[in-house]
């Protein structure tokens, strides 16, 4: 995650509310989509769905243009480092359409509030539009001064490093843009050595209303974040730097983005996390401290060739697993492997206290094929070599894992838990260590007899490791073929049931060969090492913890569907998940209010999120989808078969062929939902609710 240092500007020296309360701060937000200036008689103008952003290179807009981008915002960018970039002018900003003016854009992203110079004719044309169409314009970072409603810095306000501030939500920001959020927002201080954030906090002069704040020397607060209203134009002034993956930007990007647009925009988003157990029911083979390999595997030189005291959950472990969901208020998904549950218990007596609990338990946790005793699928491994390599026959070509044995590992593991009263969806399959699919640098290609075992077992959604492919790929060129599902490997190992264990192996993985670990940090250009190793007493409470706990989290704050997924040796002995699942829960609740709730998808859901927006996107590059909004009706229109994202205030109502129906689902304060034209018509219209 880049948090460093942000360059400065060159211009300066909790409960949710009620659908009546939300409703009513939409309409005064869309009071402004009619300019009062608009004379009575004159057409109602046409205001087109697509965000204008200026660029200039900087971080701040980069992170805003990544928000619009990932939640499927249409936006055009200009950039400012262009010799050949078009001219702002009337032409370029509106138009006639039909006989009525027509706005371009409905919202501007500036750099600063004179990106084009403050006596520039384009900064006059681009005022002027903003005037004429009631057009909101972002100051993305500036420095607090009158020109944008504050006071100088040194006029009983501050400018400083912001790590570790706490920044307080006004109840302005609560009643409006930011009424997602709970009221407090810490600013990151992930390193303590490093500047990660600067602002310029002042205090608000006429015509200026703060929506983040933070307390300021003498008494009194400051603002940070506040809109500015003067000359018939709207301002969201920004005076703190940011980059796109920074928690406090991220905890604020919905909101820019619905006050940018006045809370009516194609795209949504929301704050997804989920998380895969894989291998339960079977053993996961141990990291040996000494050898710092795990014997089993095939590239642990000096152990003999078997896995001694696996890992492995008990009753006890699958209590607690099924009591922390409920005090939580999460939902595991459990990857399991049938077969391997059986195994175990043949060699232990015939009996196994861990199935019969986890199945007993069956209701309270979503289940997912993992195959019935996670053998590799892909190419038939040569393990007489370090590392593996694929065998083959005597006239070189690969030999593959035969498609009758594929279908019976996911047949067979299915098969199992509907024999034991286990709902489990015959669509998602996660294969053992995502075999099957190319894995680089061995096997390059996908086993070509994967497709066709999916495809005789009804499997549509394929989990895939996001650190290899996290782009979701089709599997198969029939149609329906099979889709992945890109997953999130956590930093939390498979082979590690103790903090010392776990803690050992990262500093194994993370030390340099001096400090004595393996150098793989040094030797690969995206990792770096710690500069010495952890303690493995605190090491995992103190630094993995909370690093784990941040990256997940973020990914959480990104609009990112894709799960996350550990082991189920996670869950036992002391129970390593728990402790980075409960941080990023708590942090997550701390920052935002019940109206924004974490969702909690199971994988074809991810899956046909990742699929909807991969064709949203293409449809906007290709120019093919036309949205905009007149008073207070909404037109889109988009291609047939096209599920279109739109987001819209609380009271929006969607035209049925006869009557109308509340318009998506709430969240964060607004509605949402992919949606497509109702019966017999060609395109999608909404009603927006007025005062």
């Amino acid at each position: 995650m880049d948090s460093g240092r942000i360059r400065t500007p060159r211009t300066a020296p909790r409960g949710a509310r009620t659908a009546r309360t939300a409703a009513l701060a939409a309409a005064a937000l869309l009071a402004t989509v009619v300019p009062s200036a608009q004379a009575a008689t004159a057409p109602v103008p046409r205001i087109d769905l697509t965000v204008l952003v200026v660029d200039d290179g900087g971080s701040a807009v980069g992170a805003i243009t990544a928000e619009l981008k990932g939640s499927g915002v249409p936006y055009r960018r200009i950039d400012l480092n262009d010799p050949n970039r078009p001219v702002l002018d009337t032409a370029f900003l509106s138009d006639t359409v039909d006989g009525r003016p027509r706005a371009k854009y409905q919202g501007v992203v500036l750099p600063h509030e004179t990106a084009f110079g403050p006596d520039s004719a384009e900064h006059s044309a681009l005022q002027s539009y903003e005037r004429r169409f009631g057009i909101p314009q972002v100051d993305a970072y500036t420095w607090s001064h009158p020109g944008v409603g504050l006071d100088y810095t040194n006029e009983g306000g501050w400018s400083g490093v912001l790590d570790g501030t706490t920044a307080g939500v006004t109840a302005a920001g609560r009643a409006g843009p930011f009424r997602y959020l709970s009221g407090a927002l810490t600013f990151e201080d992930n390193d303590p050595a490093i500047a990660e954030g600067y602002g310029y906090a002042g205090r608000p002069r006429a015509g200026y209303t703060s929506y983040l704040d933070v307390p300021v020397d003498g008494g009194g607060r400051a603002s940070l974040v506040g809109e500015y209203t003067s000359d018939g134009r709207r301002e969201l002034v920004v005076t703190f730097a940011y980059n796109q993956y920074q928690r406090q930007f991220r905890a604020l990007a919905r909101g820019i983005v619905e006050w940018l647009t006045q809370g009516v925009h194609l795209g949504q988003s929301r704050n997804y996390l989920s998380v895969h157990v894989d291998d339960v029911f079977a053993p996961d083979a141990r990291w040996d401290t000494a050898l710092n390999c795990t014997p089993g595997d095939f590239d642990c030189v000096g152990d003999e060739g078997e896995g001694v005291d696996p890992i492995r959950m008990t009753v006890a472990d699958a209590q607690y697993a099924a009591a922390w969901q409920k005090t939580s208020g999460f939902t595991l998904d459990m990857v399991y492997n049938g077969g391997q549950g059986e195994q175990w218990k043949t060699e232990h007596g015939g009996a196994d206290a861990l199935t019969d609990r986890l199945v007993a338990d069956r209701a309270q946790y979503r289940w997912i094929n993992h195959t019935y005793t996670h053998p590799f699928l892909g190419c038939v491994q040569d393990n007489t070599v370090v590392p593996w390599q694929c065998a083959k026959d005597t006239s070189g070509n690969t030999l593959w894992v035969g498609r009758s044995e594929l279908s019976a590992q996911i047949r067979n593991n299915h098969n199992w838990a509907v024999g034991k009263g286990i709902s489990v969806d015959r669509s998602e399959l996660v294969t053992g260590e995502h075999s099957g699919l190319r894995t680089l640098p061995q096997q390059p290609a996908d086993n070509p007899h994967l497709a066709g075992a999916l495809a005789d077992n009804g499997v549509k959604w394929l989990a895939s490791d996001n650190s290899r492919e996290p782009q979701q790929r089709s599997l198969g060129t029939a149609t329906g073929a099979a889709k992945t599902v890109p997953r999130h490997p956590m930093n939390v190992y498979y082979n590690v049931g103790t903090a010392a264990e776990m803690t050992d192996e990262y500093n194994w993985v993370y030390t340099s060969r001096a400090d004595g670990g393996s150098g793989i940090c040094e030797s690969n250009p995206a990792s770096t090492c710690l500069p010495g190793p952890l303690p493995t007493t605190t090491g995992y409470a103190d630094h993995i913890v909370p690093q784990e706990a941040r990256t997940a989290l973020s990914h959480v704050l990104g609009n990112d569907p894709r799960p996350h997924y550990v082991h189920q040796s996670n869950l036992a002995e002391e129970r390593l998940l728990y402790p980075v699942l409960d941080r990023v829960l708590a942090d997550y609740r701390a920052l935002f209010a019940p109206s924004a709730p974490v969702v909690n998808p199971r994988q074809k859901d991810v899956g046909t999120e990742l699929l909807r927006r991969a064709a949203w996107d293409q449809a906007l590059a290709e120019g093919k989808v036309t949205a905009y909004r007149i008073g207070t009706a909404v037109t889109v229109k988009a291609p047939a078969g096209l599920t279109a994202p739109i987001t819209a205030p609380e009271g929006t109502r969607k035209q049925l062929l006869i009557g109308t129906t509340a318009f998506g689902a709430p969240y964060a304060g607004t509605r949402s939902a992919w949606t497509t034209p109702e019966l017999l018509q060609t395109h999608v219209t909404l009603t927006l609710p007025t005062a």
